[in-house]
């Protein structure tokens, strides 16, 4: 019986680390202490565990499916400083305490969405993009590294009624990010405090400038645990910045993705974005073109926004690539995608048939199929 339960824990998943229990070492003991009944101990990896109650409940449903109803009792503890640290190791696979999982010679995907003014939906397009990419059976990491302009935590649904981010759960020095929609997230608004009028968080403002900016990105990619990640996006800030300079050196395997509207304006910006990206040695994989004409009831598009101006940062950029940069969708304007927004539902979870939604689609299938460059990067295979 003892062996049976502990053959059905394996299918209990700790919701932040996204790994079974039974594979974290969480198992402390199962007991058989009466004719059909067990007990279950598990340790918790920290006091105040936020994902205590789930799970429990999931740790003794997963002893009564072979037990029966009611046989099963679950006892909690807490892992001790040793127990914790040896986790930490076996999560980090024997890498340095504070290395950069996603430097060169990483085999995850790493996407960053730039543009070159705010305001042109870049926030919200990497949201979708990252949903979609999730949906897709691929494991999504997403970095909001717009620092003073921090928006993805309220996108995705990760706050409170009064705007206040959820916080990250830390393990010893890892830090565990929260997931939405199948999606690791992590921003600096999960670890400031609200000081706005009626202690509001979105009243806050972070003033830091390059050196503090630098080491932020840093740490959030050094410290937290995004596991083995198919795909890591990052959300950057508009403009070409001291974050740009940052991720070039930080993430110089990054290929980018430039967001720019359909307006001429917003296009001579955006096609800058994507210079500062070449310039850092990063690959520029594509242009999506947001706010793209809006369909009538009768049929006809209304260009609010102009037309052709992804096209046009789509050929500017491709000069001086060895292939062209292709325009990977124009999405339009869309009531359900600002909706979606407001209300922390991407518009590919709430309204996947909106025009938005399915262009946004089209980018996360192209963005999925393309092949990774894999040349120079080691591979952790032996031959006997």
């Amino acid at each position: 019986m003892e062996r049976a339960v502990r053959r059905a824990l394996e299918s209990v998943i700790d919701p932040e680390i996204r790994k079974p229990v039974t594979d974290l070492d969480m198992v402390d003991r199962v007991v058989e202490v009466a004719s059909g009944r067990v007990e279950v101990g598990i340790r918790l990896t920290i006091v105040g565990c936020p994902a205590s109650d789930r799970i429990e409940r999931d740790v003794r449903q997963a002893a009564e499916s072979v037990v029966g109803p009611g046989n099963a009792s679950v006892e909690l503890s807490v892992m001790t400083p040793a127990q914790r640290a040896a986790l930490t190791e076996r999560l980090r696979g024997g890498r340095a305490a504070r290395g950069n999982p996603f430097g060169p010679g990483t085999l995850t995907k790493v996407i960053a969405v730039t543009s070159g003014k705010g305001g042109v939906g870049k926030s919200t397009v990497t949201a979708n993009l990252a949903v979609a990419l999730a949906a897709r059976g691929l494991s999504v990491g997403l970095v909001d590294a717009d620092v003073h302009g921090f928006s993805i935590p309220g996108l995705l649904g990760l706050v409170d009624d009064e705007g206040l981010a959820a916080r990250p759960t830390r393990v010893d020095e890892m830090i565990l990010p929260p997931v939405a929609h199948g999606v690791k997230v992590i921003s600096i608004g999960m670890f400031i405090e609200p000081s706005g009028p009626g202690g509001r968080a979105s009243s806050t403002a972070v003033a830091w400038r390059g050196p503090m900016l630098h080491r932020t990105l840093s740490q959030f990619l050094t410290d937290v645990y995004f596991g083995d990640l198919d795909v890591l996006l990052v959300d950057l800030p508009p403009g070409t910045g001291d974050i740009a300079i940052s991720l070039g050196q930080l993430l110089p395997n990054a290929e980018v993705v430039v967001v720019t509207t359909p307006q001429a304006a917003a296009a001579d910006v955006a096609e800058r974005s994507g210079v500062v990206a070449r310039q850092t040695g990063q690959r520029i994989v594509g242009v999506i073109e947001n706010m793209a004409g809006l369909v009538q009831p009768d049929g006809q598009v209304l260009d609010l926004f102009g037309s052709g101006g992804g096209e046009l940062v789509a050929e500017r950029l491709s000069t001086g690539q060895p292939e062209p940069v292709p325009l990977l969708a124009s999405v339009p304007l869309s009531m359900a995608l600002r909706q979606g927004g407001d209300d922390g539902v991407p518009v590919v979870v709430a309204a996947p048939d909106d025009p938005a939604a399915r262009a946004i689609e089209q980018v996360a299938a192209r963005l999925a199929g393309m092949p990774r460059d894999l040349s120079g990067r080691r591979l952790d295979v032996s031959v006997r």
